[in-house]
């Protein structure tokens, strides 16, 4: 009897320590995520805004205003940010009506349902490889906007900005911050705007990039641990560029007469692949330590006190340009498939547990596309592995990456099941002039996975519509035998 109330009680110690481990605790004041959904096979809206609540996070950054995405976050809770792409932002510009309609269709038709906090008037406009581009549009697109808000009688609490990338400033020290100078006037107009209309100033710091782009950047100095040389400004010491790059932008807002403009970090982040620095194990140093920062609640030498910021990003998205680095697919938090990637503790207090991943997700059948074992003339792989990651996302091969150290034969596997996969286990899509084979046998290896893709939205509508057809033709003879 003694032994059975000792099991007892050690599966209801088991049972209470599983639903501790699945319990989150509360986010850090001011902390939310970026939404993308640039990918072959997106996550359906629900699914994600529902992953959002059980993380308890309360505040998103889109970058669009997609009314399916939108529309799923209706009665959340959750504060939203939306955001009008580069591309429209001559429209915009061209006319108040035109910012008007916009308005009315994407803020208007849902700020009684969304929680809509504020506008993103384009994506980092004045980077230099959109060639001034965007230059002239966006200060009148983020004018007409306001006005337009200010119209329908949402000014005061829907505010509009611009999210900058945070080389619109330069200095070598904090203290010698100061706009680009061939964007000076146009960012002296827009800072003077987001003061008059009391809305933030957006930008986006990336530690990552600052050590990806240089070889001799000081690699703990991009991190929070205090283990890399201080730099001295005056009487002010830094210990990670986080806090330099945010302070060098305080600086020059100082020195564009808006020394008090609120300021919000739009993205920050860290890549787990693509890259030798993009793994799981410093994207959770980075985290670990920023958490632990921003929940101290003491901000930054210049801006003490609580700091705004959106994680970059919340899923992977396979489909993003890889321009700037095959890491640039690879920001997510969170998979492909909305699962946690590694432990972290959105409190800062360090009590790291898997994130609560998404629920109800339905994936393609459990199989894969490899090179077939038959094959004897391999002259032809090199076209085929090109075609395949030209229209796929082979990333992950890439030098540093988590599939870097596969063999000749796993790269051409990893490079056909990509393919395979982003085309829906098509067969056609597992020929590649007869080197391929499909096999049900997991094809991952070691740290490197060979994903099986999700049923996306529209997928899962026909799959229903092709299940009640299945279920009519199997019902439908005997409703005619009755």
């Amino acid at each position: 009897m003694a032994g059975a109330c000792s099991l007892a009680l050690w599966i209801s110690c088991c049972t209470m320590m599983m639903v501790s481990t699945n319990v989150i605790a509360g986010v850090i004041p001011g902390l939310g995520v970026n939404w993308g959904n640039i990918a072959s096979h997106p996550l359906p809206p629900d699914i994600v805004v529902k992953m959002l609540k059980d993380n308890n996070i309360t505040r998103v950054k889109l970058f669009d205003a997609d009314a399916w995405t939108v529309n799923a976050l209706a009665g959340s809770g959750i504060e939203v940010m939306l955001a009008i792409p580069n591309n429209m932002l001559h429209y915009i510009a061209d006319s108040e009506d035109n910012a008007k309609d916009w308005v009315r269709e994407n803020v208007t038709e849902h700020q009684t349902s969304v929680d809509i906090r504020y506008v993103a008037v384009g994506n980092e406009p004045f980077l230099a490889a959109y060639n001034n581009s965007f230059d002239k549009t966006t200060f009148p697109a983020l004018q007409n906007i306001q006005k337009a808000l200010d119209k329908a009688g949402l000014g005061d609490k829907i505010k509009a900005s611009v999210p900058l990338n945070a080389d619109v400033y330069e200095g070598t020290l904090p203290s010698q911050g100061v706009f680009r100078k061939d964007v000076r006037d146009v960012m002296t107009k827009i800072v003077n705007h987001l003061q008059d209309h009391k809305a933030p100033f957006i930008v986006n710091i990336y530690p990552f990039i600052s050590l990806y782009q240089s070889s001799s950047f000081p690699f703990e100095y991009a991190f929070f641990d205090g283990g890399s040389k201080t730099i001295q400004d005056k009487n002010l010491a830094y210990t990670n560029v986080f806090e330099a790059n945010y302070d060098t932008l305080v600086w020059a807002l100082k020195k564009a007469g808006v020394p008090d403009l609120k300021i919000l970090v739009g993205e920050v982040g860290w890549p787990t692949n693509g890259d030798i620095n993009a793994n799981e194990n410093l994207a959770k140093k980075f985290y670990d330590g920023l958490f632990k920062k921003l929940a101290a609640k003491k901000g930054t030498p210049l801006r003490p006190g609580v700091l705004d910021v959106y994680l970059f990003s919340l899923v992977d998205e396979d489909m993003k340009s890889i321009m700037p680095g095959n890491f640039e697919r690879h920001w997510g938090i969170f998979r492909y498939d909305g699962q946690p990637k590694f432990p972290m503790d959105l409190s800062g207090q360090g009590n790291d547990n898997m994130l609560v991943g998404a629920k109800n997700v339905q994936y393609l059948p459990a199989q894969w596309c490899v090179l077939s074992p038959d094959v004897k003339n391999k002259s032809m792989i090199p076209k085929e592995i090109n075609y395949a990651c030209s229209l796929s996302d082979c990333s992950s091969l890439a030098y540093g990456s988590s599939c870097n150290k596969l063999s000749d034969t796993g790269n051409v596997s990893y490079a056909f099941n990509m393919y395979f996969q982003m085309n829906d286990q098509d067969v056609e899509a597992c020929d590649f002039n007869g080197l391929a084979t499909i096999v049900r046998k997991n094809a991952s290896s070691g740290d490197c996975l060979f994903p099986v893709q999700i049923i996306s939205s529209g997928e899962r509508v026909m799959l229903g519509f092709f299940s009640f057809r299945v279920l009519v033709g199997l019902l439908l003879p005997i409703f005619l035998f009755m």
